[in-house]
């Protein structure tokens, strides 16, 4: 029987402007998505797509709908990546098709899928580019928080570190440079780097240039977050990132993301579990993944003015597992 699909095009406004090395963020565009089958039970999910591929709420909707009729209440997320490529549209089917199968059958997503019960997890609070003042506000108000994310650009990295290390002496720093860097300024910026106590240092380089990277054997491990989509993405970068973000609108939803996961730590690499920004409802089915994970970024929620009904739980940096009402 063939699912009833509905996709919801969404803004959500965020708490203040977010500037990455690449753009500024004034809201968050989203799709939602609800797969129901004929007994009435509902699965959901959303996705904020890879918007530096080019993807918008539009044109996930248009993959949605040119395969909404092979959307079969006996489809699985194998078969599903045979039927659209990783990204968005995917990520936000394969979740709803997981909340649904919890939802038919009566257990959680983890137990679904062979995980252990879900633990708190510590996740990464993101600073936003900005002017030193507001940096430096910005870190102000997350004392006490035990892992801090900066991102950085070409001009703006150690005097922002230095701010954030001022305020936050006792934190764990990530920091991520969105592909702003160059080798040159890696190695020239390297010895304060490792000064200011950076735990791993995201995605410095342009994806395509990470043959600068081979053989460098860096201090601090570099993690690859644009250069990573899914699994066909780890070969090239064996010899040039020791980490891998992990963004199941990357890599194209909770399948691929958990068999990703699976591959790249046989291979050796670290894992981070990250976000394109999104509200609890995307955050839900990474946080399963992030039980596999070093590092965990799952804070979009934390950055918008609002958030979904039975949102997931921030306290003082640790969000709890998501609630079956939410997802899975």
């Amino acid at each position: 029987m063939t699912l009833r699909v509905e996709v919801l095009l969404e803004r959500w406004q965020l708490r203040e402007p977010f500037e990455i090395s690449r753009e500024v963020m004034h809201e968050l565009p989203l799709i939602s998505v609800s797969l129901t089958d004929g007994s009435g039970h509902t699965g959901r999910a959303e996705a904020a797509g890879v918007d530096y591929d080019g993807e918008t709420p539009a044109s996930m909707a248009a993959q949605i709908d040119a395969v909404a009729t092979l959307l079969r209440d006996d489809l699985s997320g194998k078969d599903l990546l045979n039927l659209l490529p990783a990204g968005g549209a995917r990520n936000a089917v394969d979740c709803a098709l997981w909340d649904l199968r919890a939802k038919q059958r009566g257990l959680p997503v983890w137990a679904l899928a062979g995980l252990p019960q879900p633990r708190p997890v510590v996740t990464a609070f993101t600073l936003g580019l900005g002017s030193h003042e507001e940096v430096r506000r910005r870190a102000r108000a997350a004392r006490g928080l035990p892992l801090i994310k900066l991102k950085v650009d070409a001009q703006r990295h150690l005097d922002l570190l230095h701010i954030v290390r001022d305020e936050l002496p006792e934190a764990r720093i990530v920091i991520d440079a969105n592909q702003a860097w160059t080798a040159g300024l890696l190695a020239d910026l390297m010895t304060d780097l490792i000064a200011a106590g950076v735990e791993l240092i995201e995605q410095p380089l342009p994806r395509g240039a990470d043959d600068a990277l081979a053989g460098l054997h860096s201090p601090i491990p570099i993690c690859a977050d644009e250069s990573c989509t899914d699994r066909s993405s780890l070969p090239a970068l064996h010899d040039r990132y020791q980490a891998i973000n992990i963004k199941l609108d990357k890599c194209g939803g909770f399948t691929e993301a958990l068999a990703l996961a699976n591959e790249a730590r046989a291979h050796g690499f670290d894992l981070m579990v990250g976000n394109m920004c999104g509200t609890s409802l995307g955050m839900a089915p990474a946080f399963l993944v992030a039980q596999l994970a070093r590092w965990a970024d799952l804070d979009g929620p934390l950055l918008q003015v609002g958030d979904r009904t039975h949102a997931m739980t921030f306290g003082q940096g640790v969000v709890q597992p998501p609630q079956p009402a939410l997802w899975g």
